[in-house]
């Protein structure tokens, strides 16, 4: 069936989508909304345009709980052109040096070993970083560069998935944060020849691999299948712990009453479900024992509280 779009409808959930090259998230995520009718949506973690890959897209209730999942280590396979360099690191820049490339397999691999573990990194001017109001790139286009804060990031893995002439593709696992783009620079930079990135595939987010996501053509062709392709809310909280709630503690729980947990340490989050299963939301324990709650799925009935007895 070939549908432009759903009626407008109510969805919540995750969606995980491939997202095609030349798109922004925020295009990715505008067209898959439109094709599956829903009224609210978010992404939880940008995808540069010439980047493809895992695109987790929460709806409805779930952008209540992106957040889990932005906070998450992320997976790429990055493809790096050795010999060069370009001013914004990645195809879309101007060529800014060359470099003879004179490296081998056993070279590459204690170069990349060496970029494991936690270290800072100055995020790129073409960014969407924040300083003094305006974006990185906002400056960068002006032909201005400023000052950047290094942030703290983890590569908790890294390694050499090819070497063909002179490009090294590379398998890349690290914390949120973390620029692949000025990762590839570094490698290149520490094998001295210098590098940029021409390819970025992102391949998991979290517990969410690639291989599950669906493509925007498949939306295309058929918005309902996708829709039913939708994952629960809570799987944004799955690394939670879980608290099953009584009927009555489920009842003051979503009236926003704090309620007993034996095992809450103070500030730690937790996820609620009622004797049913059904996903409540998230508590805080702000002291020992009890869970006050600070995110709260919609009760049905236009937002009444459910009956729980």
């Amino acid at each position: 069936m070939t549908l432009a779009a759903l009626a407008p409808g109510s969805h919540d959930g995750v969606l995980l989508l491939d997202k095609p090259a030349g798109y922004s998230s925020t295009q990715a995520l505008a067209r898959a909304k439109r094709l599956l009718g829903a009224r609210k949506a978010g992404h939880t973690g940008t995808l540069d345009p010439f980047a493809t890959g895992l695109l987790p897209l929460v709806f409805g209730e779930a952008t209540k709980f992106s957040r889990f999942l932005i906070d998450s280590h992320k997976a790429y396979e990055a493809t790096l052109c050795l010999g060069v360099q370009t001013t914004t690191g990645d195809p879309e820049g101007e060529v800014t040096a060359r470099s003879a490339v004179d490296v081998d397999a056993a070279r590459i691999e204690a170069v990349l070993r060496s970029f494991v573990g936690f270290q800072d990194q100055v995020p790129p001017m073409h960014s969407a970083v924040h300083v003094n109001g305006r974006r990185l790139y906002e400056y960068a286009r002006d032909g201005l560069e400023v000052e950047r804060k290094a942030r703290h990031i983890e590569v908790s893995a890294v390694r050499s998935l090819f070497l063909r002439g002179d490009e090294l593709g590379i398998a890349v696992t690290c914390s949120k944060g973390t620029y692949i783009r000025t990762l590839a620079a570094d490698i290149g930079r520490a094998l001295g020849c210098g590098a940029y990135l021409v390819g970025l595939r992102r391949t998991a987010v979290g517990p969410f691999r690639l291989e599950a996501a669906v493509t925007l053509a498949e939306l295309e062709r058929d918005g309902e299948a996708a829709a039913g392709r939708l994952l629960p809310t809570e799987v944004l909280v799955a690394n939670l712990q879980r608290h099953g709630a009584t009927q009555d503690e489920a009842r003051r729980f979503v009236q926003g009453q704090a309620i007993p947990c034996e095992a809450a340490e103070p500030g730690s989050e937790w996820a609620l479900f009622s004797p049913e299963n059904r996903f409540l939301g998230v508590g805080l324990a702000a002291s020992p024992g009890r869970l006050a709650p600070v995110r709260l799925m919609a009760t049905p009935s236009e937002g009444k509280s459910p009956d729980f007895a």
